[in-house]
């Protein structure tokens, strides 16, 4: 039978964050995405090199404990050591309520007329 997460032992826990129980900053939630900008270096903590190694493409934070077999607050933790070293990249997905940062509705209606016309 395997052991859930939650029943992760608590002194391995404490020592895969060096004793930390909370992030540094508040900008990685659950969807935030994660992207290395390196390959993992000699010497690394296993969790590092594996956070590494599954972002080398975009992947949520959620995803990345979820692969890990980690609570999210424990991986939060080990992404914000690797963002303050400058070894990953995050970004939060556009919001949708966002009204500035889509575009204009007028432009992508000329867009969409334009399009139709060359069909």
């Amino acid at each position: 039978m395997k052991r859930s997460h939650r029943d992760e032992d608590p002194d391995r826990l404490y020592t895969v964050t060096g004793g930390r129980s909370r992030p540094a900053g508040d900008e990685l939630d659950l969807v935030t995405l994660v992207v290395s900008e390196c390959a993992p270096a000699a010497g690394m903590q296993k969790e590092h090199v594996a956070i590494l190694r599954m972002c080398r493409f975009p992947t949520a934070v959620v995803e990345v404990a979820a692969e890990l077999r980690l609570p999210v607050g424990i991986t939060r933790i080990l992404l914000g050591d690797l963002l303050a070293a400058g070894r990953i990249t995050a970004r939060h997905p556009r919001s949708a309520t966002s009204r500035s940062a889509l575009p204009d509705p007028d432009t992508l209606e000329k867009l969409l007329v334009g399009l139709r016309r060359r069909l």
